[in-house]
């Protein structure tokens, strides 16, 4: 009796240990999250548009296969990839942030461009009019993951780079996997209520049994124009602000201190000043300087990568490809 009492006490304590794992694990899933907020953000601005053109009862199918595409990219390549690079070569983390920040600037500089050269547009960016309804469903998810893999690589490196070094491999799979099932559910989830709002919002002005419903109805379908414009603005600009900001922290860790160095001092001066006067204030005033800087840097940065990407890193990837070169 007194050992199968002793082996309880033993499993008690295992148990007592394991649940403490798993909060540890739920609570770097979720700070580390909170890091890749930029690219989540995007995410979730860029993929209503792949549903665009489809009848509303394939909606929520092509969002569903997005997301299962999204989470086969997080959790049966990138997460593998990412604990690889943690075990045999975290010196190239840095790097390959950096590399993720630099396409992040690029994409939302991109954006900015095409306010003022929307001639510029890329063709992808419209849905085809013509074709098999199945055939074209089935290239939009395909584009809709490829386009997911490259910003669910960004943020599962970024979440790699928030989680504590000194943890087991299996603490930082665990916290890694939990953090981009977590994003997926929230980006999707969102996706889904996003383009489904203006379903809805039709629903309730036709069948609402008080004018007040009818009239919200009415409001949502007006509103969500002005909803997707604003998630475009958001997702831009918080591309360019955290690819600026991975960027600029990068040159820092690799011993190039300007202009991290600057910025910081600039934040500092903005604490101070605020903390005279509205003490509470004084943390967002130096944050607020710091991504505002940011931002300006990847703006810039995004800027210069434009025609570097376009004369020179496009060419060499269709040169490869063996794909012939399209007028842009």
């Amino acid at each position: 009796m007194s050992g199968l009492l002793a082996l309880l006490d033993d499993v008690a304590g295992i148990a007592k240990v394991a649940a403490a794992n798993v909060d540890d694990i739920a609570g770097q899933a979720a700070k580390a999250s909170a890091k890749a907020a930029g690219a989540v953000i995007d995410d979730a601005a860029v993929t209503p548009k792949y549903v665009h053109g489809f009848a509303p009862a394939r909606e929520l199918p092509i969002v569903g296969k997005i997301a299962l595409g999204s989470i086969r990219n997080k959790l049966v390549i990138l997460l593998p990839l990412a604990l690889l690079l943690a075990s045999f070569a975290p010196w190239l983390i840095t790097p390959l942030l950096m590399l993720g920040g630099s396409y992040l600037c690029f994409e939302g500089a991109e954006k900015v461009y095409h306010l003022f050269k929307p001639h510029a547009l890329h063709a992808d960016g419209h849905m085809p009019e013509e074709g098999d309804p199945t055939h074209l469903e089935e290239q939009k998810i395909a584009g809709a993951v490829k386009t997911d893999f490259i910003l669910s690589a960004e943020i599962m490196t970024i979440i790699l780079a928030a989680l504590d070094a000194d943890q087991s491999i299996w603490f930082q799979a665990g916290a890694l996997g939990l953090a981009g099932i977590i994003i997926t559910v929230v980006v999707y989830g969102s996706v889904a209520l996003i383009v489904k709002a203006d379903d809805f919002g039709l629903w309730l002005a036709r069948v609402g049994q008080l004018s007040v419903t009818r009239a919200l109805g009415r409001g949502i379908v007006k509103f969500m124009p002005a909803l997707m414009k604003l998630l475009m603005i958001v997702g831009t600009a918080a591309m360019i602000w955290v690819g600026g900001s991975i960027v600029i922290h990068g040159l820092h860790e690799l011993g190039m201190h300007h202009p991290y160095e600057e910025i910081h001092h600039m934040a500092e001066l903005a604490t101070e000043a605020v903390a005279h006067s509205v003490a509470d204030a004084a943390s967002f005033a130096g944050w607020f300087v710091t991504a505002f800087f940011d931002g300006i840097f990847g703006l810039i940065y995004g800027l210069i990568l434009i025609p570097v990407v376009a004369k020179i890193i496009n060419p060499l990837i269709r040169a490869v490809r063996g794909k012939p070169s399209d007028a842009h």
